[in-house]
């Protein structure tokens, strides 16, 4: 049994920097993609177009097939006049990172208000607001890992009432009600969703380093809401990894002082897991608009844009015994993937 998929796009991955990103960056199109939406959170965050433009030349040394659309971390250094540089420069978004949520977010926000003059510009340039949709963790409002992306909703909210005009992506959601706000909001609010979150609970991650993840997975029933819009085939609903690579160091072992590093890594086996998963739910016919068509017509990105670009990438129905590899090695750098060792029922026809 062969599918196949129009040049399929990952509209939310990190690529880290140095050395790693060596390993990193081939296994987009190892994991079946041509187009990566690169997130920000460096280590400086990238704050200016000469750095994220500086970043993409890094990234298309390693491998120029991919078409990388960059964004800009939002911060107190970005301005209107910026954003204006940014958007002749090709700049695709803003990310916002409200503060200590997650990693590399110790410089994000705390009120979204001081920055209503530049979602003005970006409204009006038309480039993309993407939100990492929680609050802060505080034992004096009850706010926890748990409930942090339905206590972010009322911002989503006012946002959009704010900038009407304005492409907004609430990132990875994990709960139904994130996906009832989306679809509440209407066209100019879209929403990604990993492939992760269509498989974990809280029962996967709880002493389970591995499926560490931020936002962390929610309930049964909010994974179902999850699976639910993407069988429904939903446009505002699209991929988004959030692909997110760390150290096996990091991910395995944590001290008093030090919790295991949060994300999940699923670049090298995305659009063959993306396919296990929706075939596991009833949704397979809902992979191409999904993986490539909801977000590229979202973000204004023509599948045959560019000419490197796969037309289309074929997928296999594997016989039992085909299994995720234990582990990625470049030179120093290793990083285990999601579900290592499990198996997985397709394969990408090279």
């Amino acid at each position: 049994m062969f599918i196949t998929v129009k040049s399929p796009a990952d509209f939310h991955v990190h690529l880290r920097q140095g050395s790693i990103s060596e390993l990193i960056a081939p296994h987009i199109r190892k994991g079946g993609f041509d187009l990566a939406y690169v997130m920000p959170n460096l280590k400086p965050p990238i704050t200016t177009t000469e750095q994220a433009l500086k970043y993409r030349a890094e990234l298309k040394k390693i491998d120029p097939n991919v078409e990388y659309l960059m964004t800009l971390y939002l911060s107190p250094d970005l301005s209107p006049e910026e954003i204006r540089k940014a958007k002749q420069a090709g700049i695709v978004g803003v990310k916002s990172y409200p503060r200590g949520v997650t990693t590399n977010s110790d410089g994000g926000i705390e009120s979204y208000e001081t920055y209503y003059p530049i979602f003005e510009v970006m409204q009006e340039v038309d480039m993309v607001l993407n939100l990492h949709g929680e609050v802060p963790s505080d034992s004096d409002t009850n706010i926890h890992v748990l409930n942090a992306e339905p206590s972010f909703l009322p911002h989503l909210f006012k946002l959009h009432s704010a900038f009407p005009s304005l492409r907004i992506v609430l990132e990875h959601a994990t709960t139904r009600a994130a996906v009832e706000a989306v679809k509440k909001c209407g066209p100019t609010v879209a929403c990604t969703i990993t492939a992760h979150h269509l498989a974990l609970t809280v029962d996967d991650w709880a002493g389970q380093s591995w499926n560490f993840c931020k936002p962390v997975a929610k309930y049964p029933d909010d994974r179902q809401a999850l699976r639910d819009v993407v069988k429904e085939g939903h446009p505002q609903f699209f991929l988004g990894s959030d692909s997110a690579p760390h150290p096996p160091h990091a991910k395995a072992t944590s001290t008093p002082m030090h919790a295991c590093a949060a994300g999940v890594y699923t670049s090298p086996i995305l659009l063959p897991l993306v396919a296990h998963l929706l075939e596991s739910f009833g949704a397979l016919d809902k992979l191409e608009g999904f993986a490539s068509e909801y977000g590229r017509a979202f973000y204004r990105q023509p599948i045959d844009r560019q000419p490197s670009a796969r037309a289309v990438v074929t997928l296999r129905k594997t016989p039992p015994g085909k299994f995720i590899d234990e582990k990625y090695v470049l030179g120093d750098e290793s990083l285990v993937p999601f579900w290592a060792g499990k198996e997985i029922g397709w394969e990408i026809v090279e």
